[in-house]
């Protein structure tokens, strides 16, 4: 069943009440009230009205039907990689990338009491950008929905044995203890997010550097990647990000998921853009807009 566990749901009734009362200025996101999804709203937009919905496709929808004017979305994650499913969500959602945004991540381990624990649940990317620190106490990674939704399973089961890896900020919602902090393996970690839309960024007002991320399935031939690349190469546009994916059974084709630097409107990135519709199965804008942080 799609609900959040019972020490959530009046957090999210008190969100959702909020949002519906403005909803150009809720902004939707796949997670319990304290994940790092709900952190990473606010941290873009102070004046957003968070609206908590329990995984992507419900925030997605949120935009859809006019709940929420948009939805922030997490892309990938500077430990754990890409975001599972989110290269197929966002091209078959309609929307629009309008901004990206870069979240610190930190994890706590927190539990009813100080342990020893069996278990804890998390969500997966939170358990293997914590794998190690686990794997060394013995402690087995159980996958939940999102990071704050597992604290506030833990709240509502009452098991002093199991435990939540999430933000310090989902104990202190659901009443739980903080055993220990930054449980991370690594602490520079940070993940992408980016926001969604209905409709599309206005180019003029992008200020500074501009990003454009779309996808593109190459034809089944030798050198088809060489060749979709070379389309930027000689035209000096930067690509910053290059991932393959697969669509369908056929296995005859990838399809890749690219941001370049720049915007439709600059004369390199248009001619690089007409040279990949000419070298490719299909070319999909998902979006342009204002770089948050400077690659290498």
């Amino acid at each position: 069943m799609r609900k959040f566990p019972q020490p959530a749901l009046a957090l999210v009734d008190a969100m959702r009440t909020a949002a519906a009362a403005d909803p150009a200025r809720a902004v939707s996101f796949g997670g319990a009230p304290g994940s790092n999804s709900h952190q990473a709203t606010m941290a873009h937009d102070p004046d957003a009205l968070p609206l908590p919905c329990y995984g992507f496709e419900d925030a997605l929808a949120a935009v859809h039907d006019g709940t929420a004017g948009a939805a922030m979305i997490p892309i990938d994650n500077s430990q754990a990689g890409r975001v599972a499913d989110i290269h197929f969500l966002l091209p078959e959602s309609g929307l629009h990338i309008v901004a990206e945004h870069f979240q610190p991540i930190t994890h706590a381990l927190m539990g009813l009491g100080e342990g020893p624990f069996e278990g804890a649940w998390s969500h997966p990317h939170a358990l293997a950008q914590s794998r190690r620190y686990l794997a060394e106490r013995g402690i087995a990674g159980l996958s939940y929905a999102d990071t704050a939704g597992a604290a506030a399973l833990v709240a509502e089961r009452g098991e002093p044995a199991m435990a939540a890896i999430a933000p310090p900020l989902a104990a202190e919602l659901y009443g739980l203890t903080i055993v220990e902090r930054e449980v991370e393996d690594a602490h520079d970690n940070t993940t992408r997010f980016v926001l969604l839309a209905k409709e599309p960024r206005d180019l003029a007002g992008i200020e500074g550097t501009a990003m454009t991320t779309f996808i593109f399935a190459v034809k089944n031939v030798p050198a088809a990647l060489y060749k979709a690349l070379g389309c930027f190469a000689t035209n000096g546009v930067n690509m910053t990000k290059l991932e393959s994916y697969q669509q369908g059974t056929s296995f005859a084709a990838t399809t890749f998921y690219t941001d370049i630097e720049g915007a439709p409107g600059d004369p390199r990135v248009d001619a690089a853009l007409d040279e990949l519709a000419f070298q490719t199965n299909s070319v999909r804008l998902l979006g342009s807009y204002r770089q948050a942080r400077k690659r290498g």
